[in-house]
């Protein structure tokens, strides 16, 4: 049987780049992350819908 809760929780990344930028619209994706193997925040490049192109995605709470 399964434990409650678990180690894997859903985070949100955001586009650096459209938040920098100040634009009204940011880029933003959901996923799933091990909080005890990736303990920092995460970081990743994604497509970012605004920008066209491949952009930094950041973690955020």
């Amino acid at each position: 049987m399964a434990k409650k809760g678990g180690n894997r929780v859903i985070i949100t990344l955001e586009c650096t780049e459209c938040r920098e930028s100040g634009l009204p619209h940011v880029s933003r994706y959901s996923s799933k992350k091990n909080r005890r193997n990736t303990t920092g925040k995460l970081e990743l490049k994604k497509y970012c819908r605004y920008e066209r192109k491949h952009t930094l995605h950041k973690e955020i709470k």
